[in-house]
């Protein structure tokens, strides 16, 4: 096993500084031996910014020698894709004729990433399991900070705080996509062959109290404020930390409280925006980037053409539009695809989805119903659904330039989210409806021109929870978290199987590839291939 994870660093990375904006960037510029490196205070915060390199939006990244792997921000291989496009809110993928890992995804046929091999995506989707390489080599950072004497001891504390909210955000992650993983997190293992050996899963409880601890760490470690904005600060670690007590409140004694507590931590001055005719829709827009209601985005350079020694892009577009739509409809009016054309809609809402929107709610303004199509010379509608088209348009990051990288960042933590969190562990912890809740319910549909819950929704706690699941999508739709949100409801497995049995998941969790359960059977352990949790309202696998 010890050949198979590799722990030496060879990097060294910087500062990427956007034009318009102090944004951050971690890039690789060629190679340096840690025999020499790191040395200087200047040296160890670059080393540290190592960590960044998987939480991008680019389409691969090289960490050290481990090999190809794909950042969690990328809507073709990340967060989106694996937790979004499996959900109530995307349609069945089946009209376009492209990559089946895009079509067993939308139909949550999670089988084939069995066959995902280390450096591939497999026949089915992509292989993340390797990031737990990653984990390692933040480790190893840990422990070398740990260790440093050029570091001032707030230095210090505010750097360790910062790797380790990353390196806890990177188990969060993993956890939700394969269920709980082995990890080093002592670097004093870091090339112990026993414990690189140890490929058994942790327990859920075990994995859980592994990422309360990065991020708690973090909370009270991590920046209030970053000179650079996109790098990890103390109130980003803390809207993680209440969102991990909240998924793991059902068998984690304590933690609804303490997800309720979180919300008087925040240092940030946060509120709704509220500027513009649609302000949900120009929240997300160039010229509100870092506007009141954000937490942490990740930074977007406006310059960016798509190229990996560039800064991160915002290549929404191109996922989520047809190949087929057109810039200007038969008359030569203009249509919202300024660049035309996408690559083949991986990224739709069902229209279903769609139809559960009130009347009046602003952000159905994130979904474009029709498009002109240059395939068939003609509009593409509603009724068109399941024979043109799959489902309806995302256009939730708006295309603001004849491009195919749109200038909007991409939002990680938005206050409105903080709102309905606040409600949601007040109701859990109290196993009651109170007014706390619904108000902050109700501000999030205010600016999104909705009046208060109806008294059907505020009734019961059952009641108040399925409204609050179902403005949780609509509030955050393609913020990749649904299906998170699905199981921590316990609606994953019913929401999915009632759209038939074309869409009934294959297990709650992604399987892990063969070639990790094969490298666990030659060291003389048993990885399990699945995971479910013990509340699942689906069948175990």
């Amino acid at each position: 096993m010890k050949n198979n994870i590799v722990y030496t660093l060879l990097l060294s990375v910087s500062l990427l500084l956007g034009s318009c904006e102090n944004n951050f960037d971690a890039q690789i510029y060629g190679q340096l031996s840690t025999a020499s490196f790191p040395k200087t205070a200047a040296e160890y915060e670059d080393y540290m910014l190592s960590s960044y390199l998987p939480f991008q939006c680019k389409w691969s990244y090289v960490w050290g020698d481990g090999g190809t792997n794909y950042p969690w921000y990328t809507p073709a291989s990340g967060i989106y894709h694996g937790f979004d496009m499996c959900s109530d809110q995307e349609a069945e993928w089946n009209i376009a004729n492209n990559s089946q890992l895009w079509t067993d995804m939308s139909r949550c046929y999670f089988e084939n990433l069995k066959t995902a091999t280390k450096n591939s995506t497999g026949t089915g989707g992509y292989n993340h399991f390797e990031k737990v390489r990653d984990i390692s080599r933040m480790t190893k950072v840990i422990g070398d900070l740990e260790a440093a004497t050029v570091l001032t001891d707030t230095r210090k504390r505010e750097l360790l705080g910062e790797v380790r909210l990353l390196r806890g955000l990177m188990m969060y992650y993993l956890l939700h996509y394969y269920g709980p993983l082995p990890v080093i997190l002592d670097p004093a293992l870091i090339g112990n062959t026993e414990a690189e050996n140890n490929l058994v899963r942790p327990s859920l409880t075990e994995m859980t109290q592994y990422i309360t601890d990065d991020l708690l760490f973090a909370t009270e470690n991590a920046p209030e404020k970053q000179s650079e904005r996109g790098r990890m600060t103390a109130d980003y670690a803390r809207f993680c930390l209440m969102r991990h007590y909240l998924n793991e409140g059902a068998h984690m004694s304590g933690y609804y409280e303490k997800a309720y507590n979180m919300y008087s931590q925040f240092t940030g001055n946060y509120s709704l925006f509220t500027t513009g005719n649609n302000p949900y829709i120009d929240q997300f827009k160039q010229a509100n980037n870092w506007n009141s209601e954000v937490i942490m985005a990740l930074s977007v350079d406006p310059k960016a053409t798509g190229g990996n020694t560039a800064g991160s892009f915002n290549c929404f577009m191109v996922y989520s539009l047809p190949k087929d739509c057109a810039a200007t409809d038969s008359d030569g009016n203009p249509t919202p695809f300024l660049n035309g054309k996408g690559w083949g809609q991986y990224l739709n809402v069902s229209k279903l989805f769609y139809e559960t929107y009130e009347q009046d709610d602003l952000r159905k303004a994130s979904v474009i119903t029709s498009y002109y199509s240059t395939s068939y010379n003609s509009w593409v509608t509603s009724n068109d659904i399941g024979s043109k088209w799959s489902g309806f348009i995302l256009n939730k990051y708006p295309i603001e330039v004849k491009s195919q990288y749109q200038p909007g960042n991409i939002p990680l933590a938005r206050w409105a989210d903080v709102l309905l969190m606040y409600a949601e562990a007040d109701v859990r912890k109290s196993n009651t409806v109170t007014a706390i809740a619904i108000n902050n319910v109700n501000l999030v549909r205010h600016r999104a021109g909705l009046g208060d819950l109806p008294t059907s929704a505020t009734s019961s706690v059952s009641a108040f929870m399925d409204a609050l699941l179902i403005e949780r999508g609509h509030e955050l739709l393609f913020e990749g978290c649904r299906k998170i949100d699905l199981i921590r409801f316990n609606k994953y497995y019913t929401t999915m199987s009632a759209f038939g049995a074309s869409r009934t998941p294959t297990s709650q969790y992604i399987p892990l590839p063969d070639y990790a359960v094969q490298l666990a059977k030659n060291a003389g352990k048993t990885l399990t291939q699945y995971f479910t949790r013990d509340d699942y309202d689906g069948p175990a696998k």
